[in-house]
């Protein structure tokens, strides 16, 4: 029997930025110091038991997790306060290498951190090479963000807790639906927001608790996504207004992630949650879409202590 040639394996590229405050020489050692990599790692978050060991030397480092595979990186080259790069190697859950770098340029009073990634995949996974060039740029970006609070702020304000299994009671509601770019959901939902307390202001009924969003529907080819931001229903008949719509989420199981910390941070909630269910840590309902509830007031609360509650919803 004759087998067709595996081809060339599949080449694929991330570049992702953001702006800091401050200045290269305040940016450049925190990325370069590997022991610093554990509180803005965008993988290592999602899983808090995963061993990570630096060398003495500190120029490479290695990382070990159920979830988040097995592998190591190390120092290539750098030039201070302008670029590092490293060398990246996955032992699992496949072996494959990357060339990864940081870029650290002015702009003004504030520093642009750029981090690169060069790699290819198994010839056989020639059909991930989108999907994977979308979701890492998404860690990157994740990653990216938690870098910039942990240069401007000393630390990153974000701490998941994993909840696990429990009974989700239900709740009829009442909100907003849109489509948006994924970058742009925290605007969108302000705005969101912003229309439901008008209507909940102008009907005079109580102030609804613990509002939420539902997410319908994610197209990672055009970076959009479909969510209802919404509150508990009010008791009686209270009229709707153009562009509101009524629904109820039902009593199910889900598995829940907790987060604490600002908006701009819950993808590491997400995230989290999605790599176990990759993993078969639990079995998804698709029958009904997961959704965040806001357990706290993200507006009057501190944002260090905004408290948000991600359920993926269980067969």
């Amino acid at each position: 029997m004759a087998y067709a040639s595996q081809g060339p394996m599949p080449k694929f590229s991330v570049d992702c930025s953001i702006l800091v405050s401050g200045s290269p020489e305040q940016a450049y050692p925190i990325v370069r110091d590997f022991k610093e990599w554990r509180g803005w790692s965008p993988w290592l978050i999602m899983e808090e038991a995963a061993e990570m060991s630096v060398a003495p030397d500190g120029d490479s480092y290695t990382w070990a997790g159920k979830l988040v595979g097995e592998g190591g990186m190390t120092l290539q080259k750098e030039k201070p306060f302008s670029s590092i790069h490293f060398g990246l190697e996955f032992i699992k859950p496949w072996k494959s290498r990357a060339d990864i770098a940081f870029y650290f340029e002015e702009e003004g009073d504030q520093t642009r951190v750029r981090w690169t990634m060069e790699s290819q995949l198994p010839w056989f996974l020639f059909w991930m090479k989108g999907m994977m060039t979308t979701f890492i740029s998404m860690d990157y970006n994740r990653g990216l963000g938690m870098l910039k609070d942990r240069i401007e702020l000393g630390a990153v304000p974000s701490v998941l807790e994993i909840v696990g299994e429990k009974s989700f009671s239900g709740t009829p509601f009442v909100g907003r639906k849109t489509t948006c770019k994924m970058a742009d959901i925290a605007a969108a939902m302000a705005e969101e927001m912003k229309a439901i307390d008008a209507w909940v202001t102008s009907s005079g009924i109580p102030t609804a608790e613990q509002a939420f969003s539902i997410y319908h529907a994610l197209d990672m080819k055009r970076g959009e996504t479909t969510f209802t931001t919404g509150i508990p229903a009010p008791d009686g008949d209270v009229p709707l207004v153009e562009g509101m719509v009524s629904g109820e989420i039902p009593a199910l199981s889900t598995f829940q992630i907790r987060h604490t910390g600002p908006y701009r941070h819950l993808g590491n909630a997400w995230s989290a949650g999605m790599l176990r269910d990759r993993n078969k840590v639990f079995k998804k309902d698709k029958s009904f879409p997961p959704f965040e509830i806001y357990t706290n007031d993200p507006v009057n609360t501190p944002e260090e202590r905004v408290e948000t509650v991600v359920h993926f919803p269980l067969k």
